[in-house]
């Protein structure tokens, strides 16, 4: 029995193929997704039995629960479930661009970028009364900036008749390294109030979303996975090298620069309102490729249901795993990124 499956229209104009394998895991992930939503809905300081959660949800619920779920719990999940997929379909992506699987936003310094950018934004626009003088909407525009500019640098340095990976990776580190002292120095700058808050933005965390970032986060990261989904054959042409790629026709150039314009747009975004939860973009498009392959059409959507999971578990493991202290999602994921890198160094080492 074939893996997959030819879809026509009547006329013959259209038709996609579709791999069975890959369809079922993309649903099972997303029931896991779905079953983790409301086990992260339902955990707290005072425990809301998801029945219940589910009643709440459709407007039926205790007046006590909906403000624990509406304003409380809902906007933080939903800000961990986009920037989870955000980082994790920007991590694919690159890797794909550059054909190196230890790419990712955070490790070549794309999202140590949004974080500088970040934390100039709130240290030269904050008052005397501890109040930002504009409004918080332009945050991810400076993050983007900051992701972009840095990814841009970063390809620059890199590419001598092509990108060698190895370079790419020591130039990335290097950024991020610079990166991360400018963000301390300018959080040393900026009024003590906002080097607090910025120091625990930095290690990632959804602690305090709100609906306003849901309604900012949402749209950015909706539209940039459509627009990525789309893309998913300019990917796979990527993943051929550069002589292949131009002998099926691909715009070599021209798709690299959309590819860095998607992943720096989705980890910009992601870094304004989550900060740098490390390791997502790594870990999930690995993931991802060891159940379904390498084919962009179904790793770019798997990828991202993993990432939102890595986080939103990730978060609930902070606010549970040492109650009633709180831990940043970014710690946990560090703690199984961190480990996870080094096994990826130690077999690409052998596999070279």
């Amino acid at each position: 029995m074939s893996k997959n499956k030819v879809f026509r229209t009547k006329n013959d104009r259209f038709s996609f193929m579709f791999d069975q394998k890959a369809v079922f895991n993309i649903l099972f992930m997303t029931c896991v997704l779905l079953l983790l939503f409301l086990v992260s809905a339902s955990i707290g300081e005072s425990f809301i039995h998801p029945l219940q959660v589910m009643k709440t949800l459709f407007g039926h619920g205790e007046p006590g629960d909906q403000l624990i779920i509406q304003t409380l719990r809902m906007p933080r999940l939903l800000v961990a479930l986009f920037a989870g997929a955000g980082l994790a379909i920007s991590g694919a992506i690159l890797q794909g661009m550059i054909k190196n699987p230890l790419a990712s936003p955070d490790i070549i310094g794309i999202t140590g970028g949004a974080g500088v950018t970040v934390v100039l934004f709130l240290a030269l626009f904050s008052d005397d009364n501890h109040s930002l003088i504009v409004s918080v909407q332009w945050m991810p525009l400076a993050a983007f900036l900051g992701a972009a500019a840095l990814g841009f640098i970063v390809y620059f340095l890199s590419y001598k008749n092509g990108i060698s990976p190895i370079r790419l990776i020591l130039i990335g580190i290097g950024l991020s390294t610079l990166t991360q002292a400018l963000t301390t120095m300018f959080m040393m700058l900026g009024p003590i109030h906002r080097a607090a808050q910025a120091n625990l933005w930095l290690t990632g965390s959804v602690n305090g979303a709100s609906w306003t970032d849901v309604q900012l986060i949402a749209p950015v990261i909706i539209i940039l996975f459509l627009f990525t989904l789309l893309s998913f054959r300019k990917v796979n042409a990527q993943t051929l090298g550069g002589e292949l790629a131009l002998s099926i026709g691909a715009h070599l150039q021209r798709d690299r620069i959309l590819i860095l314009i998607l992943c720096t747009g989705l980890a910009g975004t992601t870094v304004a309102f989550a900060g740098g939860i490390g390791f997502v973009g790594l870990m999930a498009p690995h993931m991802a490729r060891r159940l379904v392959g390498s084919s962009y059409g179904a790793l770019i959507p798997l990828s991202a249901l993993i990432g939102a999971i890595l986080v939103m578990g990730a978060d609930l493991l902070g606010r549970t795993a040492f109650s009633p202290h709180e831990v940043p999602a970014g710690v946990f994921t560090a703690t199984i990124g961190a480990p996870y890198f080094i096994y990826l160094l130690y077999k690409s080492k052998n596999r070279s």
